[in-house]
């Protein structure tokens, strides 16, 4: 990323690895603490409400403009757009799982103390919704997906009616994600619109060239083998937009847990078609693929893993993996060799495969 505007991580000890699932929408959840910081600096020195739950304008022009970002993805395009004329603090750093995470007493000071917080909407930050409408009077809060097209989100079965909120893996969506972030910024500094303007269109202009080089590189595995079988089911934009068919072993949100019938259907999809190999992902525990893997075994026949997919957050900063280009090109890149290795996939003697 260019210029020299702060993008600042939370630490990855808000990571939810190994805790205990619950119901499927319990989601990120605030410790009581926390809650009542937030409280409690709401009623104190934060801009007066304006009218129908928007903040005071404030005069930002002659100084940057203070951003919180939930997740890596949105941390950068409000750093890309913004460029100089933001501080951009970011959240959830590399290997958080956004549906479980919980927010600590610094992130509700920096949200609280913030010009603007962008999340992701669309329940991906769970029960943190909750936080938002609280501070929405005092603080401007924008979702990134409220620009998109409702027709063009989907409704997955089983999901309550509520939209995957996994919109990232279509780089075309993300663009309008892009964009939400710009009119926000734009609006919030009329003066320096035309700073966001040409920033926001260079970022689209990169996504632009990022989207044909997936659909590039999809065109690579032999439609036969586009299946894509992953932890949980995050990549279904993906699929519908690179022509994948997509099997998660968890639902849409990881609060879920994958129960023996779902491993064992699984399993029986993989050993019948013989799909070469099966995804990991940063942010979700091995034992799912782990226990996937042997059931596939028990039926004859071996999958490997084919590799790491990032999903719901970003890779170390200062890796190419820590950008949303870089963690898109990689996910592609480690799909295509995995699925389409030459030779015969899950043979017993590991040509074109084995296990991990």
């Amino acid at each position: 990323m260019t210029g020299h505007r702060s993008l600042a991580r939370a630490p990855a000890d808000g990571s939810s690895a190994g805790r205990p699932r619950c119901s499927r929408r319990a989601g990120a959840s605030l410790p009581s603490r926390a809650l009542l910081l937030l409280l409690l600096l709401a009623s104190c020195d934060l801009p007066k409400r304006h009218d129908a739950g928007v903040p005071e304008p404030k005069e930002l022009s002659s100084r940057r403009i203070a951003v919180v970002a939930t997740t890596g993805m949105i941390a950068e395009a409000a750093a890309e757009i913004g460029g100089d004329r933001v501080d951009v603090r970011g959240m959830m750093g590399p290997g958080v799982d956004p549906h479980l995470y919980k927010a600590s007493e610094g992130d509700v000071v920096r949200m609280a103390s913030a010009d603007v917080v962008f999340y992701n909407g669309l329940h991906l930050e769970g029960k943190l919704s909750e936080v938002f409408e609280r501070m929405r009077n005092r603080v401007r809060t924008v979702a990134v997906t409220d620009g998109i097209d409702r027709g063009r989100l989907l409704r997955p079965p089983g999901f309550e009616g509520a939209y995957d909120p996994h919109v990232w893996f279509d780089v075309t969506l993300w663009m309008e994600a892009a964009r939400t972030v710009e009119h926000a910024l734009s609006g919030m500094d009329p003066v320096h619109v035309h700073v966001y303007r040409a920033n926001g269109e260079r970022y689209r202009e990169r996504l632009s060239a990022l989207d044909r080089y997936v659909r590039d590189r999809a065109s690579v595995v032999p439609p036969s083998r586009r299946v894509l079988v992953t932890a949980h089911d995050a990549f279904t934009y993906f699929g519908r937009a690179y022509g994948f068919r997509v099997r998660g072993l968890q639902g849409i949100s990881t609060v879920a847990e994958a129960g023996a019938a779902d491993i064992q259907a699984l399993a029986r999809m993989i050993a019948e078609e013989r799909i070469p190999a099966v995804f990991v992902e940063s942010s979700v525990p091995v034992r799912y693929i782990e226990a996937l893997q042997e059931a596939v075994r028990a039926r004859g026949f071996r999958v490997r893993v084919g590799g790491s997919l990032f999903s719901d957050s970003m890779g170390d900063p200062g890796s190419p993996e820590g950008t949303y280009v870089g963690m898109v090109r990689h996910n592609i890149d480690t799909i295509v060799a995995a699925l389409s290795v030459p030779g015969e996939p899950g043979r017993r003697d590991g040509a074109g495969g084995g296990d991990r």
